[in-house]
């Protein structure tokens, strides 16, 4: 299993929404770098930060989206209001826009994809969704491996989640690209 680097290197780390995101994260020998970072809100309410590291700093959604390289979204719960059966919601809706309503061809990957927040989920949990090469989109909690979700359509729809045409958030988005 991969280990990731839960605390920040050289003590380095920002502040988003209350949080404090490393900016850097390691997994195995992938280092990448904090892209940028923002808070997802629903109904005035802060549900989770997002941030979005990278081997080098971009601000083009398609190319990061497209491109087949190592890269990780990080969400650290912090409402006690989202529930399992909540963020399933989200997440439906979520790959449902990033596809265009097209989920069939990836549907057994979304499916384990969700299983992995039907479990407790409350606030200081630490997701960690890191897409690598060749091996698909690992689904870390607390820094324990709870699943991987090969191919690259899968991996286009998880990060376009955040950073399509329809993404999550727009205000989101832009924070994740550096703006």
């Amino acid at each position: 299993m991969l280990a990731i680097l839960m605390t920040p290197l050289w003590g380095v780390a920002r502040d988003v929404g209350g949080v404090r995101m490393p900016e850097r994260l390691e997994f195995g020998e992938t280092s990448l770098v904090l892209n940028g970072a923002g808070v997802r809100s629903k109904y005035f309410v802060e549900v989770y930060v997002a941030a979005l590291y990278l081997k080098q700093k971009m601000r083009d959604p398609a190319r990061i989206v497209d491109a087949d390289e190592a890269m990780a979204v990080r969400l650290q719960i912090v409402s006690s209001l989202i529930t399992p059966e909540r963020m399933e919601e989200a997440l439906i809706d979520a790959f449902k826009n990033a596809t265009g309503g097209d989920l069939e061809s990836i549907q057994p990957q979304v499916d384990r994809f969700i299983d992995v927040f039907r479990n407790d989920i409350g606030p200081g949990d630490v997701y960690d969704v890191f897409y690598l090469p060749g091996t698909g989109v690992q689904v870390y909690k607390n820094g324990e491996l709870r699943d991987t979700a090969a191919g690259m359509a899968f991996k286009r729809a998880c990060f376009g989640a955040w950073l399509g045409e329809k993404p999550a958030q727009k205000s989101l988005k832009r924070a994740m690209l550096g703006g």
